[in-house]
């Protein structure tokens, strides 16, 4: 079997690493930055700690904040249209997984006008050039988005997530810097941080895993169950923030490589069709979906009840794998994630629907177990 692993040319790690920005602009001989975002980060002063960066270097630049917590296709449209009449030879990412997908769709686009439409980039599209120039900043430790070679769109006309896989898309430079992660909420912390553990855990029992992928992925659960708690409860702590902004690239760099599975398959209807923040949908499906998986994954879930340290020699391997999935659900609740869909205002009614969605999502194949629809209503039940 042959085995592709694809990251970034250049990445930074650590709490004001974001310094290195003049540099590799000038290294990359470019000129003009076009500066994506959302308005909540600027409204913070979360930007503008990158753009003081910027000013002081004489780069100029644009900003686009138009973007929703999803973003849809017509999000990238504008991207598309604003960064045409900028001026701008490369884009500043800055944010989290929406932030960063858009600047990923609008860098595609760009550079390959035929996918114009956006839709047609679902699933794996034949570009033939690579994005424009894309350097990513992220503010929060979820997504990993700065690292991976997918983006994610919600088309909606169509009540749609298109996960769009595509290496021509990867940013050429990932700085990842904890300070731009300390004004970070409670919530949304919680929420990407479990976003950044479904990463590792799908990512380590995807069919698609192997000994390179497994390796990163299961530090990944380490260091996520050391600094999560932490840093939802003492945002200002920089071990923490730093903590989790590695663990999550780490997480990145391997399901990028590899793929996911069946939480991220239902997970994506979820924010599609009711707007739900990708990371607390991706936390809620979880445990329920490790219980589904562990007669197929049993040797995996033994491992992550090692890297969440509840294994225990003397129990069975059905036992450690049990532990395993109570630890997850145990460390959600403790950081404050909904438990049920009905918080949403889901109902038994939506499920058929959902389910349709998920079962077809791009994800799904990578689940260790196979499913059908009737299997996903009955999963989405457990937690409705």
């Amino acid at each position: 079997m042959i085995n592709r692993f694809i990251l970034n040319e250049v990445s930074y790690f650590g709490p004001g690493s974001r310094s290195v920005l003049p540099d590799e602009i000038k290294r990359m001989g470019l000129k003009r930055a076009f500066v994506v975002t959302d308005k909540d980060l600027v409204k913070f002063g979360v930007v503008e700690k990158v753009l003081t960066i910027l000013k002081e270097a004489n780069i100029p630049f644009e900003v686009f904040s138009e973007i929703k917590q999803n973003p849809t296709v017509t999000n990238v449209k504008e991207g598309v249209a604003a960064y045409a009449i900028s001026g701008a030879d490369f884009i500043l990412a800055i944010g989290g997984g929406s932030s960063i997908d858009t600047a990923k769709a609008i860098g595609i686009i760009t550079n390959n006008p035929d996918f114009g439409d956006v839709v047609s980039l679902e699933g794996v599209a034949p570009t033939k050039r690579k994005s424009v120039p894309v350097i990513a900043l992220p503010t929060t430790a979820g997504t990993a988005a700065e690292v991976t070679i997918n983006y994610v769109i919600t088309d909606e006309v169509n009540q749609k997530k298109m996960v769009c896989v595509d290496p021509n898309d990867i940013p050429a430079v990932a700085i990842v810097d904890a300070e731009l992660m300390y004004t970070l909420s409670k919530s949304l912390t919680a929420a990407t941080g479990l976003d950044a553990l479904t990463h590792a855990i799908e990512g380590l029992i995807t069919k698609g895993a192997w000994e390179m992928s497994d390796m990163f992925e299961i530090k990944a659960i380490e260091m996520i169950n050391r600094y999560l708690e932490t840093a939802v409860f003492e945002p200002n702590n920089a071990e923490a923030r730093n903590g989790m902004a590695v663990a999550q690239y780490i997480a990145g760099m391997a399901f990028s490589n590899v793929g996911l599975g069946l939480v991220h398959g239902m997970a994506h209807p979820l924010g599609a069709i009711f707007d739900i923040p990708h990371g607390v949908a991706n936390a809620m499906l979880l445990p329920t979906v490790m219980e589904f998986n562990a007669s197929a994954a049993i040797e995996k879930y033994e491992i992550i009840a090692k890297a969440m340290d509840v294994y225990c020699a003397g129990k069975s391997k059905e036992e450690n794998a049990q532990a395993a999935i109570t630890a997850v659900k145990e460390l959600a609740v403790r950081v404050g994630i909904p438990e049920h869909l009905s918080e949403f205002g889901i109902q038994e009614k939506d499920l058929d629907k959902l389910a349709g969605s998920a079962v077809n999502d791009v994800c799904t194949p990578g689940n260790p177990k196979e499913v059908s629809k009737e299997i996903i209503i009955e999963l989405y039940k457990k937690i409705l």
